[in-house]
C-alpha cells in the first residue's frame, strides 16, 4: 500500500479550490504525483484542505474486498490522526479501465459494493465519505449522488489530460504529474529482448570470476574498490550523453552505454553490502541523478536466473529517488526490490521511513560521517583513537571478565544488525584477517541504525515512551554471512 501524507502543492504556493466531482476526477493525477490504474485511491479532507492519501491496487478477487477497504481506512485515519487529527472526511476513488469488451459503466457498477464497503469501514472509524468516484474509459461517475442529470448513467466524460481549469491551475501552482506508474516500473523492469542471452552469459562468466576471487580469501574493501570505480567510470559516461524528457529514449542511451560484462561485474559486486552502502553515498547533488540513471540500468540488466540480484540496484534506485524528494519512484522501486528478495533489509527498513513521511536527512548524514572517516588519513585515525582512550577499547570488546563481555556483546549487536557484526563481516570476506582497532568496518551499519532509530522514534511518537513501532522495522532471520549461494546464480549477501 502506497501512503502519501505530504501536501499535494509545496508549501507557499496559492491554494486551490476544487468545488464540484468533475475537478476532483481531474485533480486526482496531481494529487499522488502520477496517473493511478486500477487503484483505489482513498484522500482524506481537514477543514476543506486535502490531507493523507492512501493507494492500493484493486484486488482482482471480489472476496478480498472487504479486509482491504478495512485495512485501507484503518491505515489513512490512523496516519492522519498522528500528524494532523482526525480527518473531517474521506473521498474515495476507484481507478480502472477496461481491459475487453467491458465498458466503463459496466465497470462502474462492478466495482459499486467495492465502494459501499470503503463507505462502511470509513464509517465505522467515524469519519464519512463524502464523495465516491468511479474513473474509467475517460469518463466518471458519482456513487453519492443519485441524480441523472448531474450524473448520467453513461458518465461524464473528463476534460483532456493537461486542458482542463483545474490542469492548468496545478500547473501554475507548480504540481507536476507523470504518466503511469506502469511507465516507472518499466523503467526497472529486467529486460526481455533479444539481449537477454547475452546479458545472462556475461553474469554467468562474472560470477565464475569472481565467486573464486571471494573463497581464495581476496580482501572484501579490494572488491568493492574495483565495483565503485567501475560505477564511477559508467555514471560519468551519462554525464556526457545529451539529457531530454523522453525516459525511455534516455534509458535507451545508457543501455547502450553499458557494456554487458560492466553490468555483470556491477551487479555481482554490488550484492556485497560494504559495496552497496559505499555506493548509497551518491544520493545528493550532481552525482544523485547519473547514479540513479545508473541503478535502473542496472535493474534492467538482472536477467533470466539473476531476478533476485536485482533487491541492490533496486534499493538503492530507492533510496536515491527518496533522498532527491521522488517519494513516488522511491517507493515503486523499493517495492520490487521486496519482491526480488523479500528479506532484503535494508529495502524494507527504507520502505518504512519513506511510508512514513520520515526526513532522509539522518540517513545522509550517516553515509557523509562514514564517507569522511573512510577519507581521512591514517595519522587523523591514529589520532582519534588515542583521544577516545579506553573508551574505544570498550567498544571493540577489549576488557576482561563478564561486565567486558557484555559490553563486547552488546557492541556486537549494534555494530552488526543481523547477526553480521565486523568480526563476522570480516571472517566472510576476507578469512583469516584479524579485526584492527578502529576499523572501519562498523561504520557501514550506520545507515541501517540511522533508519532503525528514526523508525523507533516515529514508534515513541505515536505509542508512547518505550514502544517501538510494532516491531515493524525488526529483522527476519538471516543466513549466516559466511554462507554463499555459489554456483549459476553467483555470489550474494543478504541485505
Amino acid at each position: 500500500m502506497t501512503n502519501h501524507s505530504e501536501a499535494a502543492g509545496a508549501p507557499g504556493t496559492e491554494q486551490i479550490t476544487l468545488r464540484n466531482p468533475s475537478e476532483l476526477a481531474e485533480a486526482l493525477p496531481y494529487l499522488l504525483g502520477f496517473k493511478p490504474e486500477d487503484s483505489i485511491v482513498l484522500v482524506a479532507l481537514h477543514r476543506g484542505r486535502f490531507g493523507g492519501r492512501v493507494r492500493l491496487g484493486i484486488p482482482e478477487r471480489p472476496g478480498d474486498w472487504p479486509s482491504v477497504a478495512e485495512e485501507m481506512a484503518k491505515c489513512l485515519i490512523d496516519g492522519c490522526e498522528r500528524k494532523d487529527g482526525t480527518p473531517d472526511g474521506i473521498v474515495a476513488f476507484l481507478c480502472r479501465d477496461p481491459k475487453t469488451t467491458e465498458t466503463g459503466r459496466q465497470i462502474r457498477e462492478r466495482l459499486q459494493p467495492l465502494a459501499q464497503m470503503l463507505r462502511l469501514a470509513c464509517g465505522r472509524l467515524d469519519v464519512p465519505v463524502v464523495e465516491a468516484l468511479c474513473i474509467s474509459d475517460d469518463h466518471f461517475w458519482s456513487y453519492s449522488c443519485p441524480v441523472e442529470e448531474c450524473c448520467p448513467p453513461d458518465g461524464t466524460p473528463l476534460a483532456a489530460s493537461g486542458t482542463s481549469v483545474t490542469a492548468a491551475a496545478m500547473t501554475y501552482a507548480g504540481i507536476q504529474v507523470r504518466g503511469p506508474l506502469k511507465e516507472m516500473r518499466a523503467r526497472l523492469t529486467p529486460w526481455q529482448t533479444a539481449a537477454v542471452p547475452q546479458q545472462e552469459h556475461a553474469l554467468d562468466t562474472a560470477a565464475m570470476a569472481l565467486v573464486p576471487r571471494i573463497l581464495a580469501g581476496v580482501p572484501r574493501a579490494e572488491v568493492a574498490d574495483e565495483t565503485l570505480d567501475l560505477a564511477r567510470r559508467v555514471w560519468s559516461r551519462f554525464g556526457r550523453l545529451p539529457t531530454g524528457d523522453d525516459m525511455l529514449e534516455t534509458d535507451l542511451r545508457d543501455d547502450e552505454q553499458l557494456a554487458h560484462d560492466e553490468a555483470a561485474r556491477l551487479i555481482l559486486g554490488l550484492q556485497d553490502r560494504l559495496t552497496r552502502d559505499h555506493a548509497a553515498e551518491w544520493m545528493e547533488g550532481d552525482e544523485a541523478p547519473l547514479a540513479l540513471r545508473l541503478w535502473r540500468a542496472l535493474a534492467r540488466r538482472c536477467v533470466g536466473p539473476y531476478g533476485e540480484h536485482a533487491a541492490a540496484p533496486l534499493t538503492l534506485a530507492g533510496w536515491v529517488a527518496w533522498s532527491l524528494g521522488d517519494r513516488v519512484e522511491a517507493g515503486e522501486a523499493l517495492d520490487m526490490a521486496l519482491a526480488a528478495d523479500p528479506r532484503y533489509v535494508f529495502a524494507r527498513l527504507l520502505m518504512e521511513a519513506c511510508s512514513a513521511d520520515l526526513d532522509p536527512e539522518p540517513v545522509r548524514r550517516s553515509l557523509r560521517k562514514t564517507r569522511d572517516e573512510r577519507n581521512v588519513t591514517p595519522s587523523e585515525a591514529d589520532s582519534a583513537s588515542a583521544s577516545d582512550g579506553a573508551e574505544a577499547g570498550v567498544a571493540v570488546g577489549a576488557g576482561t571478565g563478564a561486565g567486558a563481555g557484555a559490553a563486547g556483546a552488546g557492541a556486537g549487536a549494534r555494530a552488526g544488525v543481523d547477526g553480521e557484526g565486523a568480526a563476522g563481516r570480516n571472517g566472510a570476506g576476507s578469512p583469516g584477517r584479524p579485526v584492527p582497532e578502529g576499523s572501519r568496518e562498523p561504520a557501514e551499519d550506520r545507515v541501517t541504525r540511522a533508519l532503525e532509530a528514526a523508525l523507533r522514534r516515529r514508534g515513541s511518537r505515536r505509542a508512547g515512551a518505550g514502544k517501538g513501532p510494532s516491531r515493524a522495522g525488526a529483522h527476519a532471520p538471516r543466513r549466516p554471512q559466511g554462507r554463499r549461494r555459489v554456483g549459476r546464480q553467483g555470489t550474494r549477501r543478504d541485505g
